[in-house]
């Protein structure tokens, strides 16, 4: 095998990304806390967001436009303008809270470049997702830059193909196994899992452990073990 390119996921494997969904969705509920019960509410508000997905694309835009949605639902159009400027006010401070970059993500990046093709691979806006890059301060590290409508096998054997020798001479790093994992597998290149302590439910699928290509590892400073042994 010859490593020559690795994508990286940014949400969640980069930097921290879901606790602020957590935190916004916990505000919709005591907004909405008169007419749902918390776990109703959450269980609407995700098939809202699987629903709508194919129109609002993933990010805090479509966030909010569901959490909107879902609120018009619960109180069959009865929701008070307050509580929807509420619901507003709250995507826009998830648009505007600081970076928090996670652990050992600036080293190994640092450690990398030069070695490998560094690809920074998300979905999601893209202004918001370049906002988080240029924040991050890690954007100089990376040879490109991609950020996508969605993750899937053709997504990342485009993107090999148009930035480094191909999927099978690469490898994916994230925190999601059905958008990073799996797909990158499926495109013929390898996968690093990172697990991180809050992934979204609509992220979760079965990890792909019989894959011989397949490898996980608790944090990012594990990686450059993990390459070590591939070489």
């Amino acid at each position: 095998m010859s490593l020559k390119a690795i994508g990286f996921d940014a949400d969640d494997t980069l930097w921290q990304n879901e606790q602020f969904y957590r935190l916004t969705e916990a505000r919709f509920a005591e907004l909405l806390s008169d007419y749902a019960d918390p776990a109703d509410l959450s269980a609407k508000l995700l098939e809202t967001e699987k629903r709508t997905l194919g129109l609002y694309g993933f990010g805090i835009k479509g966030f909010t436009l569901s959490m909107i949605e879902t609120a018009i639902q619960v109180t069959d159009g009865k929701i008070p303008s307050s509580v929807v400027a509420d619901i507003l006010a709250a995507g826009r401070d998830m648009l505007s809270h600081p970076i928090e970059t996670l652990p050992h993500a600036r080293e190994t990046l640092e450690q990398l470049m030069g070695t490998y093709r560094l690809i920074l691979i998300t979905k999601g806006d893209l202004f918001d997702q370049e906002r988080k890059l240029a924040q991050s301060g890690l954007g100089e590290f990376f040879d490109a830059v991609e950020i996508v409508s969605d993750k899937t096998a053709a997504t990342y054997e485009r993107i090999f193909r148009s930035h480094a020798e191909g999927p099978g001479s690469a490898l994916v790093v994230g925190n999601s196994l059905k958008s990073d994992i799996v797909p990158a597998i499926a495109a013929g290149s390898w996968g690093v899992y990172v697990p991180h302590a809050l992934t979204w439910s609509y992220e979760h699928v079965e990890a792909p452990a019989d894959e011989p290509r397949f490898r996980q590892i608790e944090h990012l400073g594990q990686l450059t073990e993990v390459l070590d042994h591939l070489r």
